[in-house]
């Protein structure tokens, strides 16, 4: 069978993301069908009407990689855009549609009636090579665990089988992400084993770590070296969830001659002493520590595996390494108030050498602690319609509050972005790409 795979998300901001869940999916694939890629970032649907025509896919793969861009300051919703796009394939192709990705997987019954797709994979997309084999020997796929259509579900179960990444190096979408900083991304592990309140990721990869082996992980970093990378990006929930693992693969880098900077999002917690200078010398370049606050009683209501201390020594070591270091602050969860706000930006003060994105407003998803707190609350109903972005308003202090005390506070430095920069931010990341620039470019803000 022909097997089309295409990854809708055309979101630039900060920068274009590689859309890694689909190798993984094309090499769950087996090799007797022949599967396809069209990344709509660099095709019109002009061309996909011709590929469509050329190539006549029996099942298309949809990666709804994101729902919304969570940003309650500048929220952006993508159902409608992912509902038109299924519609526009029904008129131009036979083809069963299928729907996946970790977005789809939050709210995977809601999104499949939204879109009108004939299945949807729920969780881990390798489970896609299941519903292709039934397909081909006239099975009904709804009947597979973590397969769901317009008329049944079954409940998914953690994918234990093969992981095998389909990187295709000479592939023409590749270019786009090349010419726009040099980024590809790599994944080192699945599952996330920390119990943040309003995180979906413990739902959609499961909370036990699936750990790949850092010689295949510093294999897969060459090949994409080797495809013209200048720079990649770990894709990992937290790359140092598992420090023992994070090391090994960090040593892999370098015995396998791994030569091009890499980065990834990091939890401020305690490291061996040496952690992050083994890091740098791997070709860690840029540390993201998902700080979310640096106020005490907030970081024990989001359940952080951290207190204030661990990460001004976290901080510090990775500036000790020579590393560039970012935090992000998630402000007006539960408790949150004017106090809480100003212990936080208080102690920003002890952070040197650093960026600071600040993001306020947390959206609320099902299945996730904050879900049952906003419940609780009377904040939302079992029948609150959330594909559409939904954020959690703290009692003793509202958005805008907080937007205030943090603009007054920080609003003329540099260093210090509210969200993710926005479409004048993306534009000049954009421009720098454009001169030659490599990587995510926020070490340009340092102060």
């Amino acid at each position: 069978m022909n097997i089309l795979l295409i990854s809708p998300n055309t979101l630039v901001v900060p920068y274009p993301v590689y859309p890694i869940g689909l190798d993984y999916v094309a090499g769950s694939v087996s090799s007797r069908h022949e599967v396809r890629i069209a990344d709509l970032n660099v095709l019109s649907l002009e061309n996909l009407k011709e590929m469509l025509h050329d190539f006549s896919p029996a099942i298309i793969g949809l990666s709804c990689r994101n729902i919304d861009n969570t940003e309650a300051g500048d929220s952006l919703h993508f159902i409608d855009q992912y509902k038109t796009l299924v519609s526009w394939l029904r008129s131009c192709s036979k083809a069963l549609i299928v729907c996946g990705g970790s977005g789809f997987t939050i709210m995977p019954e809601q999104i499949l009636s939204a879109l009108g797709a004939d299945y949807g994979i729920v969780g881990e997309g390798e489970r896609f090579s299941l519903l292709v084999n039934a397909v081909e020997k006239g099975f009904d796929p709804a009947r597979i665990a973590g397969v769901i259509s317009p008329t049944g579900k079954q409940a998914p179960e953690p994918w234990y089988g093969e992981s095998v990444r389909l990187f295709q190096k000479d592939a023409s979408y590749n270019r786009f992400y090349l010419d726009r900083g040099g980024m590809l991304n790599l994944q080192s592990k699945r599952g996330c084993s920390f119990n943040c309140i309003y995180c979906p990721y413990p739902y959609i990869e499961g909370r036990k770590h699936r750990l790949i082996e850092p010689e295949k992980v510093a294999q897969m970093a060459l090949e994409l070296e080797g495809a013209g990378a200048k720079y990649f990006f770990i894709t990992d929930s937290a790359f140092n969830s598992d420090i023992d693992h994070s090391l090994a693969v960090a040593k892999a880098f370098t015995v396998a001659g791994v030569s091009i900077p890499w980065g990834g999002f990091f939890a401020p917690v305690r490291h061996p002493a040496s952690y992050f200078s083994k890091m740098a010398d791997s070709g860690l370049a840029h540390v993201e520590f998902g700080t979310e606050s640096l106020s005490a009683s907030m970081l024990r209501t989001y359940h952080k595996p951290f207190a204030v201390g661990d990460v001004f020594t976290a901080h510090q070591q990775a500036i000790d390494a020579g590393l560039h270091a970012a935090h992000y602050f998630l402000m007006g969860g539960p408790g949150e108030s004017a106090a809480t706000v100003t212990e936080s930006l208080d102690n920003i003060e002890n952070l040197r050498k650093t960026v600071l994105f600040f993001f306020i407003g947390i959206r609320i998803y099902p299945r996730t602690a904050l879900y049952s707190i906003a419940l609780d609350e009377g904040k939302i109903t079992t029948d609150t319609n959330l594909l559409e972005p939904v954020f959690y308003q703290a009692d003793n202090i509202g958005r805008e509050a907080i937007e205030d005390l943090v603009s007054t506070r920080v609003g003329n430095r540099i260093n210090c972005v509210v969200g993710s920069g926005g479409s004048m931010g993306a534009a000049t990341v954009s421009r720098m790409h454009d001169r030659g620039y490599t990587g995510p470019l926020w070490e340009y803000l340092i102060r």
